[in-house]
């Protein structure tokens, strides 16, 4: 026997909820995606059945977000660096302020994407991130976090959303890359990314364990290092991008890293610049006090934000 405290209409609005999901599905299935995405997306959320519910279309494939925050007044998406998964940044949302939801991005080929072929370039990995990060980002405050190859992928996902979408996120944190246009970078000759060329540039950065070197290795994990390394390799830019963001900038880094060229990060946006050099290496952030200081200063820096715009 059908439920007689609900009303006609409720069915009604949440069948036509569902109708509208399921189209959204096979619009993504059938390869549309950005606009048509973004629009079903928003006009879904809409339509919600019950609005009061904390309802996000979050690709979840691409977006983790282990501890959802309703009432955060911002979103932080984390940018993995080469290699990595989602999951180092998703946990720091479990002790981040209240005012601060952590969204950790995962790229294919790697923790539920095992079974995906790695992108191809960096534009198939922008895109892939902002038709996900549309949803979430879209009427809200929110700020992006990469660290080395992850400062790229956040860095490129600016530009992409302020061209295509006029959207920029309040404030850039990058951290242990010198941006792209710098003839600080690093870069490999495609003969040399073999598994010893790695090896080497891993123990030249620093804060890799020991475990890593060991000629048992994971396999998947260098498998995983050398596709990235590959796309960060193959990003030229010889100047800034003719897009300017004119978000604020903060940039991080190790003292014991190699020589970095954080100052010219400054290049690519009209808002303001800061750097700050903390105790270790490549992989300082490992170290809890460094994290605690990064968290606290992002939350902090956002919260003055939210006054000043």
């Amino acid at each position: 026997m059908a439920n007689s405290d609900v009303k006609p209409k409720s069915i009604s609005r949440a069948k036509k909820w569902s109708e509208e999901i399921e189209n959204l599905y096979r619009f993504q299935q059938a390869g549309y995606r950005d606009e048509i995405e973004y629009k079903q997306v928003k006009q879904v959320s809409m339509n919600s059945p019950t609005s009061a519910d904390y309802i996000v279309f979050r690709n979840e494939k691409v977006v983790n977000c282990l501890y959802q925050n309703r009432n955060a007044l911002f979103r932080l998406v984390c940018f993995p660096w080469g290699g990595g998964g989602s999951t180092y940044f998703a946990k720091w949302g479990q002790d981040i302020p209240n005012s601060v939801e952590v969204h950790a991005i995962r790229l294919a080929g790697r923790e539920s994407r095992l079974e995906e072929p790695f992108a191809s370039d960096m534009n198939q990995i922008v895109d892939e991130i902002a038709c996900a990060l549309l949803p979430i980002i879209q009427g809200e405050y929110f700020a992006f976090f990469g660290h080395s190859m992850g400062s790229f992928t956040a860095f490129f996902t600016a530009l992409h959303l302020k061209e295509k979408y006029n959207l920029e996120p309040v404030h850039l944190f990058v951290s242990s890359l010198s941006p792209p246009h710098s003839k600080a970078r690093i870069h490999l000759h495609k003969d040399d990314l073999c598994k010893e060329e790695i090896f080497y540039v891993m123990k030249k950065v620093g804060g890799i364990p020991d475990k890593f070197f060991d000629k048992k290795t994971s396999p998947e994990f260098v498998t995983r290092l050398l596709a990235d390394l590959h796309i960060l390799n193959d990003v030229t830019s010889d100047i800034p991008s003719k897009t300017r963001l004119s978000c604020d900038i903060t940039c991080f880094s190790g003292s014991e890293d190699i020589p970095l060229d954080m100052e010219a990060w400054k290049d690519v946006t009209s808002g303001s610049f800061d750097s700050f050099v903390l105790p270790g290496n490549h992989f300082y952030l490992m170290e809890p006090s460094n994290t605690s200081f990064i968290k606290k200063y992002i939350t902090k820096t956002l919260e003055i934000s939210a006054f000043t715009s």
